[in-house]
């Protein structure tokens, strides 16, 4: 039997426990990087544990609600403190399942999901309301109120940063959260309630439930909770919006994916363009918001194609790598599902365009697909216009800058977009342009706690970090006070 560093947790977490699922099935966890076991009896939630946990969290709100903003402010604190402190734990217990990069899992996501909670807990005593100018003896004042219970469905490639993204606001405005973690990547969310019990927050105000559709569906469709934010496929994001509508109209934030242009201008410094462009290969393409559209000024397409080939081929290299070791930047797909999905749009873009690069399923025992890059697509191309969430770029070339613009929008999605040029004003007025929520200049750089994140067309509804991720969390109630005189 596999001996691992750290306890691995299996239940679902309720009411600041660890406690056995009504559901009496077990589920195997294997590895991305060699398909070994993980586990065999992990336990997946039933619509009953639904009920547990908005019964806990209805208990825990109050608890919550109750403390000072500056007592709240303490917990958050040491929360993330505790996070900060078992940094390596967490990724421990992300990289084991999904093959990422121990490197960026310890010395990025974890630190970041701290610094998130940090952000907010900055917040708890600075949720301010408005007041007006006297009038005919009436102030006017307006008061943000929390929701109450929320739900989050987070996905399976970042479950420490969506965690993060999704609690951080909802407990920092006097909320409390249910969140139903990834079957496919459910740990570090497990170990991040243990952890917020650790801290001193009451029992109740985070539940973590393991499970599929059931389960998601029972959490949108539940009348006691007031809110859920997703993120995940544009087809299970409409489905949790229809539920959240038909149930009790609940608020609902969408984080529904995209499919990223990057426009590269004859003007823009080639290699760190070349750099930036191969970031589609970071989580070997399972993040949302990586640029998998590059856009080519055509003066430099052969020179920037040839560059990233070999960049491309030298990452290659390095396919299987021990992600536990420090060095390793590669990784595998990390479900099985998803491998499937990637393999059969391999298939399909070698009859929509040309293999540039790669193209191929690795022969390797773990989920590995080669990156690839295809170029000259079919204008129809399902490669060109749907998610794949894989290591798979299209490149494709444009004469001008209107017709740059034109090609970036030529999507349903609407999340970021990235653009390299050396003439500002250029950057600026192509940014205006781009349909998209994001837009990072000369940089890859996509997400900060104060920035907002979301998207528009079908990248989803609302947005995550900064002040209005906050602020989705409350209710704003309008209060008037008769100061004068007798009513009439």
């Amino acid at each position: 039997m596999t001996q691992f560093k750290f306890r691995l947790p299996r239940q679902p977490f309720l009411h600041g426990k660890f406690v056995d699922s009504q559901c009496k099935d077990k589920h195997e966890l294997t590895s991305a990087t060699d398909g070994s076991q993980v586990m065999a009896d992990l336990q997946w939630a039933a619509v009953e544990d639904v009920e547990l946990a908005v019964d806990s969290a209805e208990k825990g709100l109050k608890e919550w609600q109750a403390l000072s903003p500056k007592k709240r402010c303490s917990c958050l604190l040491r929360y993330a403190d505790l996070i900060e402190s078992h940094a390596e734990e967490l990724a421990y217990l992300e990289v084991i399942v999904t093959g990422k990069p121990m490197v960026f899992a310890s010395g990025y996501e974890a630190p970041q999901l701290a610094n998130i909670l940090r952000y907010y807990a900055g917040y708890t005593d600075k949720l301010s309301g408005e007041s007006y100018p006297l009038e005919d003896g009436l102030l006017k004042m307006v008061v943000h109120e929390p929701l109450g219970v929320c739900a989050a469905i987070t996905a399976f490639n970042s479950p420490m940063i969506l965690f993060a993204l999704k609690v951080a606001p909802a407990l920092a405005s006097g909320n409390v959260m249910i969140v139903k973690a990834s079957e496919f990547n459910p740990l570090s969310s497990l170990r991040l309630a243990e952890l917020a019990t650790e801290a001193g927050l009451p029992a109740g105000a985070i539940n973590v439930l393991i499970g599929g559709a059931d389960v998601g569906n029972a959490l949108a469709t539940h009348k006691h909770i007031r809110k859920i934010s997703f993120t995940g496929s544009v087809a299970t994001g409409k489905k949790v919006q229809i539920a959240a509508t038909e149930s009790n109209l609940k608020r609902v934030t969408l984080e529904l994916g995209g499919k990223s242009p990057v426009v590269i201008f004859r003007d823009a410094d080639l290699n760190n363009a070349v750099r930036a462009a191969s970031n589609f290969l970071a989580f070997n393409g399972q993040g949302c918001i990586l640029g998998t559209r590059i856009l080519v000024q055509e003066e430099i397409s052969v020179t920037f194609l040839e560059a990233l080939r070999q960049l491309i081929e030298e990452h290659t290299k390095t396919l299987g790598s021990d992600p536990m070791e420090l060095s390793t930047l590669s990784c595998p797909i990390f479900h099985v599902q998803q491998h499937k999905r990637v393999a059969e749009f391999l298939d399909l873009g070698k009859q929509e365009a040309e293999v540039f690069v790669g193209g191929s399923v690795c022969q390797h025992p773990g989920l590995y697909v080669e990156p690839t890059v295809f170029v000259n697509p079919k204008p129809a191309a399902r490669i060109l216009h749907e998610e794949i969430f894989g290591p798979v770029a299209v490149v494709q070339t444009f004469k001008t800058e209107s017709e740059a613009i034109e090609m970036a929008n030529d999507t349903e999605y609407g999340l970021g977009a990235f653009i390299h040029t050396n003439d500002i004003s250029r950057a600026l007025r192509v940014a205006s342009k781009i349909q998209s929520g994001t837009v990072s200049i000369n940089t890859t750089e996509n997400m900060s706690p104060q920035m907002p994140f979301g998207g528009s067309k079908n990248s989803g509804l609302g947005r995550e970090n900064a002040r209005y991720a906050l602020m989705a969390y409350t209710e704003p109630k309008s209060i008037f006070i008769r100061t004068l005189g007798e009513m009439e």
